[in-house]
This record gives C-alpha cells, structure tokens and sequence, in this order.
C-alpha cells in the first residue's frame, strides 16, 4: 500500500521552525544549499528525521520530497528512527579495532543489551559503530553525541554509558560539553550553543597528529636511530652516533623510495598553510 502524505506539525511548532529555517535559509545565495542544516533543525525537534520533517524542508526549499529523501537516506549523521538522547558511537576502523574498538564494541552490546544501532529500554543510549572517528592517535575512541572520549578500555566504557544513563556529568576527553543529540543537532543547524563555557572549550590535536606538520614547516623531530629490517637495537654498536633527521627525510627504513613532494624536484612541496587557510 503506497504511504499517505506525511502529516504536518502543530501549528506553533510550525511557526517555530520556520522562523528558525528563514535564519538558515538567509545564509545561502540558494536556497536549496541550506537543506543540510535544515535536516539537522527538523532532526533538532523529534530526535531523527521524521517523515513530516523531510516534507518540511521540501516545501521550505521548494523541492519534492523524493529530493530531501535522497539526502537524508544517503548521509548516516540523519537518523532515521527513534534514537536515544546519547548518540555512543565506537570506532571499529582498523586502528581502534586492533587497539580495542572491536572488544569495546562486543562488551557494550552485551552490557545494554542492544545491537548496532539499538536504543535502550531507557531511551537514554544509542549504540553503533563507527568507521573512522578521526582520532587514531588516541585510540581506541568512543563518541558520545560527536564528543570524543580518548584512550578507551572496555571498563572505562562501560562507566561511560552506565553514567549517562543515571544522568551523572560526564565530560569528553576534549572539546564542548556533552548534551543531547537534539541539542547537538541544533547546534549542527547552525544555531549558538548558549551554555556557558560551551564555546570556549575546544579539542586539539595530540601529538602524534602534528608531526607531520611540524616536518613540513622545516621543524627538526627529535633525533632518533633507524634500524635495518633484518637487525634492531641489540645489533648496533654503543657508541654509534645518532643521526638526526632532516625535516624531508624518510624516518623509517620501511618506507620504498617513492616520488614524492619530499624526493621529486620537478613537484616540490608548498608552504604548509594553517587550518582555516
């Protein structure tokens, strides 16, 4: 049986949300650009987006539903059914997963008795695995509502969504403090986070993020030995003398001779801009 049109929302919610589109909307030279952040409001309202929120935003934007509904189905951000006011996403990429991501991941599925994607009996937590949260260096990440929560064992998870549930504070590793994910996904629309000291607070990159970086800007490393495959340290003179790097040079003997920006003159490397450049 073919679906009947969507119903629409009361009228004050109505009124609410288009107040807040006509601040998106008035962003963009064209209209239909402001879609994303328009699914995030309507996502903002009823914790995923409902059907009544995709004919929203058609009729907003001036597209047809099929349109809104591509975009909505192709990007995982946009939930689709109920979800818990805690979005705990566990990264299962390769590095999280050998680090601890996949035993994270199979211990919170039996600790809440959900699978991936699975809402608790509470509606307090939603668990799924992420591909790639981003943060290898601080493996193994969870996310709770986008918020990262670095260097993660299968006990200190466990704490983590025990403590959301009971509504204790629970502050990420780095960056804003944790609220819902229809908070979040207002923000995400575009609107300010009004909590004090939200703004300010902010995540950085770990170290082993910035080496990289610090090699493109000429910054010499810290000097170290590089072995042979087939020897180690125990096959290397005492006294042998520590070479110390050059910011272009390979810093492992692993590494095929490849040309690169580093080792091809006729594409040499630019200036290593700054994010945000």
């Amino acid at each position: 049986m073919p679906q009947l049109p969507a119903p629409d929302y009361p009228d004050d919610v109505r009124a609410r949300l288009e107040r807040d589109a006509a601040a998106v909307v008035a962003r963009y030279p064209d209209s239909r650009s402001a879609l994303l952040p328009l699914l995030h409001l309507v996502q903002s309202e009823e914790g995923h987006v409902t059907r009544t929120g995709m004919r929203f935003c058609a009729e907003v934007l001036g597209l047809t539903t099929a349109e809104v509904t591509a975009v909505a189905t192709f990007y995982s951000m946009y939930r689709r059914g109920p979800s818990g006011d805690y979005q705990v996403g566990v990264c299962t990429n390769t590095l999280c997963a050998v680090m601890g991501g996949d035993a994270i991941f199979e211990a919170l599925q039996e600790h809440l008795g959900v699978g991936n994607g699975g809402t608790t009996d509470d509606g307090k937590v939603t668990l799924e695995h992420i591909e790639c949260n981003a943060a290898c260096d601080f493996a193994p990440v969870v996310m709770v509502n986008w918020e990262f929560f670095d260097n993660q064992t299968v006990d200190s998870a466990k704490r983590l969504v025990d403590d959301l549930r009971e509504g204790a504070e629970v502050r990420p590793t780095r960056g804003a403090p944790l609220c819902t994910f229809k908070d979040t996904a207002r923000i995400l629309a575009g609107f300010p986070d009004e909590r004090p000291g939200a703004v300010e607070a902010s995540g950085g990159a770990g170290p082993a993020s910035l080496v990289g970086l610090r090699l493109a800007r000429g910054e010499a490393g810290a000097a170290r030995v590089v072995h042979p495959r087939d020897g180690g340290p125990h096959d290397e003179p005492q006294d042998r003398k520590v070479h110390e790097p050059s910011p272009t040079e390979h810093l492992s003997s692993h590494d095929a001779p490849q040309e690169t920006s580093a080792s091809d003159p006729a594409h040499p490397a630019g200036p290593a801009a700054e994010e945000g450049e």
